[in-house]
């Protein structure tokens, strides 16, 4: 067990029962043309982590961990959708209606897609969730159960919203949960700072909140203390940009 130094205390970083949660990379929040930016939002923000949540992705790939992938969305018919969802708001475009990346929030159209930079590797967990947490109305607990899991290392988007939805759920279900401060983010940055305080905040009520330098090193120790073959695109690791 690695001691990961995380708010509000250190994180027992333990590899071989921890996996990597991407939540809701997808070009419809992510790109210019997509949903998030149909609904008023400035969507630099969110693509400015993408290079850190690759760095993570890559070295944990590495080291041999479990990663998985989110997507919010929802059939074709929209049966899964309901209407207080649907309804939400007045954006220029609403889920199911055609835009530039295809129909919007729909599975399988291209603005669904996880961004190219954070696609899924062959093997990797991918659960398409049809609400905000990633829990709900998904077989994620019984993959999780199934591979020996017990703590969540999250990043993705938005961090108030899908983020902390599926900490909250995962926190409720006895995961211990990690937050990648710098790899996840908001359309609105007093939200993210609100979010990471109340994750913190007694004693870590919801979880932890680290910088993904330290998860990195985290990576690498682990490695060392169970004498585990070290891949060499661990070491060094990868570099988190800036």
């Amino acid at each position: 067990m690695t001691a990961l130094p995380a708010q509000p205390f250190d994180f027992p970083f333990e590899l071989a029962h921890c996996a990597l949660v991407i939540i809701d990379m997808q070009r419809d929040f992510v790109e210019p043309g997509g949903f998030g930016e149909s609904l008023g939002n400035d969507v630099s923000p969110l693509q400015a982590i993408v290079p850190t949540c690759a760095a993570v992705l890559a070295t944990w790939r590495a080291a041999g961990g479990c990663v998985v992938h989110t997507r919010e969305g929802h059939r074709p018919d929209l049966s899964d959708c309901p209407p207080a969802k649907l309804l939400r708001g007045q954006p220029s475009l609403r889920i199911g209606d055609q835009g530039p990346m295809g129909r919007v929030l729909v599975i399988g159209e291209p603005g669904h897609a996880i961004v190219p930079a954070l696609a899924p590797a062959p093997g990797e967990l991918v659960i398409d969730k049809p609400g905000k947490g990633a829990f709900y109305g998904t077989p994620l607990q019984a993959e999780l159960q199934q591979r020996g899991i017990r703590q969540l290392v999250l990043m993705g988007v938005t961090t108030e919203v899908c983020v902390q939805t599926t900490m909250r759920e995962a926190n409720d279900r006895g995961y211990d949960c990690l937050l990648v401060e710098d790899a996840t983010d908001s359309y609105f940055p007093a939200f993210k700072t609100a979010t990471l305080a109340m994750i913190t905040a007694q004693g870590g009520i919801v979880g932890w909140v680290a910088p993904a330098a330290a998860v990195l090193d985290a990576l690498v120790q682990d490695a060392q203390i169970h004498d585990a073959p070290v891949d060499s695109a661990v070491v060094p690791v990868a570099k988190i940009p800036g």
